[in-house]
């Protein structure tokens, strides 16, 4: 990865963090997406304690908000002209429906949206790269999920599992039909099940979820260095080259669920988003 330059949303905590770390001890520049400064800062210092002399840059913004997406987008396409590797990671999880000042619940906003819109910003970055890889954390929270088209945002009812839950089959759905539209391009696609991480994921609930957060994922969860791996393994091993569209877990592809091949609820998601984008179909 000597040189290579890499983008992370959702870097300052958790896998990403981790993942930051390690691609940067492999010589990747890196460019950082955080919405808090003090863990922003206090991860480009844990950065170059651990890979001293790496080549950090740092964005802020709240990419639960469309205009801060793509205000984010903007910079980091200004700040790079050749993007290598894009990481999205940024996520969370509620215990009570919100929406945001667009109008979206914020599940689907950050976990979902995010995604999709950060993403599409920076393909003609992706696509000036010699060979590009697109790598978005998904989740096997996906199974037994389906979308309701008919209330993409949860209005009618909102459970919080199951809210997240479609937000990562959302991901799954999202890296498939991204991955046939880039089909013969230089960009591949991949997402990933970085498995039960004990982290700082949900923090910005009440007490009690992050109490139950915090309970399932000490009992049976595993370190964000495990956690980080598979996104390591789908940003820089040699056995991924040309390969896109998977979902993959522990370093091996995975069949997600029934749901989340289903090529016809891809194309529609996609052409969802891009209405509540507002970008050109």
């Amino acid at each position: 990865m000597q040189g290579r330059t890499i983008v992370i949303t959702g870097a300052t905590s958790g896998i990403g963090q981790v993942a930051a770390e390690r691609l940067a001890q492999q010589g990747a520049k890196l460019i950082l997406v955080g919405r808090d400064r003090a863990r922003g800062e206090a991860t480009l210092a844990r950065i170059r304690a651990a890979a001293p002399g790496a080549d950090l840059r740092i964005v802020y913004g709240d990419l639960q908000r469309l205009s801060e997406m793509k205000r984010v987008a903007a910079e980091i396409a200004a700040l790079a002209p050749r993007i290598d590797v894009l990481i999205n990671n940024a996520g969370s999880m509620y215990g009570a429906r919100e929406v945001t000042p667009d109008g979206l619940e914020r599940t689907f906003a950050t976990n979902h949206m995010a995604y999709f819109v950060v993403t599409n910003a920076l393909l003609p970055n992706l696509k000036a790269a010699g060979n590009a890889r697109i790598v978005s954390t998904a989740s096997d929270a996906h199974l037994r999920q389906s979308l309701d088209f008919d209330d993409l945002q949860s209005a009618r009812s909102y459970s919080s599992m199951r809210v997240y839950g479609r937000s990562k089959l959302a991901n799954i759905l999202f890296t498939r039909e991204l991955a046939r539209r880039l089909a013969g391009s230089n960009v591949t696609a991949n997402c990933l099940h970085p498995g039960l991480v004990a982290t700082r994921f949900g923090s910005s609930n009440g007490p009690l979820m992050r109490a139950a957060i915090k309970l399932v994922t000490t009992l049976g969860g595993i370190s964000p260095e495990d956690g980080a791996k598979t996104i390591v393994y789908l940003a820089s091993s040699p056995e991924i080259e040309g390969k896109s569209g998977g979902y993959y877990y522990k370093n091996r592809i995975k069949a997600p669920s029934r749901q989340a091949q289903d090529d016809a609820s891809a194309a529609r998601l996609w052409a969802e988003s891009e209405k509540i984008a507002g970008m050109a179909a």
